[in-house]
């Protein structure tokens, strides 16, 4: 039996960008004595409990390993808070951030184990909380 082609390729579907591999600037730095790191691809999640007790620099940035160049001004605003329990915002939640831009940026006194939770954003994202000395 001879099979015969009609001289057209099937495309193949090309892959996303795998997030894991993607430069991002928050990450770059090594990590110091006392710093959470959190990176995530989807939300919602939950991270941790992490133990805090000082006062900290809280960061985000989100990314798109896809499009490097997406303006985050024009998408979902990205979401966390640390909350005592997983998945839970409620009395005593702490907002971090509420915000359509690529980055963010504010300082907190934390006290206890607290879960870093992300309940909106369309991107991948990482969030490093330093303490300050």
């Amino acid at each position: 039996m001879l099979l015969a082609g009609c001289g057209s390729e099937a495309a193949t579907p090309t892959r996303p960008p795998d997030p894991a591999k993607a430069k991002v600037a928050l990450l770059q730095a090594p990590k110091r004595a006392g710093e959470v790191i959190v990176r995530g691809d989807l939300s919602p999640a939950s991270h941790g409990p992490y133990a805090f007790d000082g006062r900290y620099v809280v960061r985000f940035e989100q990314f798109a390993p896809e499009d490097p160049n997406v303006d985050f001004t024009a998408q979902t605003a990205f979401v966390a808070t640390l909350d005592r329990n997983a998945e839970e915002d409620g009395p005593g939640s702490i907002g971090l951030f509420h915000a359509a831009r690529r980055t963010g940026r504010k300082t907190l006194a934390l006290h206890g184990k607290l879960f870093v939770d992300v309940s909106f954003g369309d991107f991948p994202y990482a969030i490093r909380i330093t303490p300050l000395r």
